[in-house]
């Protein structure tokens, strides 16, 4: 069945990330070693409490000052810290496609204000949605189903009118306990042929 919307999640779907780059750069400024930064921003209840909205970005970046020892500015850490992202070109060009159709698409992410805030500003393709969901705006994260009603709501859509693509199993788990279309992104290239069985794309076709 040819779903009437496309949820897309963004890291690791559209775009690629990389939590070590903005760990080194911490680390230069700090006095926690880069392996250690990694591992908090990585395993402590710090990141989830922001990108659950429970902290805003001046009480985030406190947290993390007097946890590593930070010397720099909040501008400065702002940029180490969101500047982790890479396209992942044959994603970018799959929306792209599927958009022309006129089939309308969403991000649905969790996510933090200082990552969104980095990716508007850097990435052009990221202004081509239809709308975006992001679980520091909303009290909750994906597998909730807090959120996923959200989606539902603001897309007007329900059960297998909804196509929807992530990289976490248990995050898909919940789209399909709900009736959603779902892809399990493992590669560009395995999604791509998901699009073609289901009909959005033609096979072999150019995006």
């Amino acid at each position: 069945m040819k779903p009437k919307v496309i949820v897309f999640d963004l890291g690791k779907v559209l775009l690629d990330f990389d939590y070590s780059i903005a760990a080194r750069r911490v680390a230069a400024q700090s006095a926690m070693p880069a392996d250690q930064v990694y591992q908090f921003f990585d395993c402590s209840p710090l990141l989830y409490r922001y990108e659950t909205g429970l902290m805003t970005d001046a009480q985030f970046f406190d947290e993390v000052r007097k946890a590593t020892g930070f010397r720099g500015s909040f501008d400065e850490f702002s940029q180490f810290f969101a500047d982790i992202f890479w396209p992942i070109e044959p994603m970018v060009q799959l929306q792209a496609t599927v958009r022309k159709q006129g089939i309308p698409t969403y991000i649905f992410s969790n996510t933090n204000d200082l990552a969104i805030g980095h990716i508007r500003r850097n990435f052009p393709f990221y202004a081509n949605f239809d709308g975006y969901i992001y679980s520091y705006e909303h009290g909750a994260m994906k597998p909730n189903a807090k959120l996923y009603e959200v989606m539902e709501r603001q897309a007007g859509r329900r059960g297998s009118d909804i196509l929807y693509l992530d990289d976490r199993a248990e995050n898909v788990a919940a789209g399909a306990a709900r009736g959603w279309q779902v892809i399990l992104q493992e590669s560009p290239d395995k999604t791509r042929a998901a699009f073609e069985r289901i009909g959005l794309i033609e096979r072999h076709a150019t995006p």
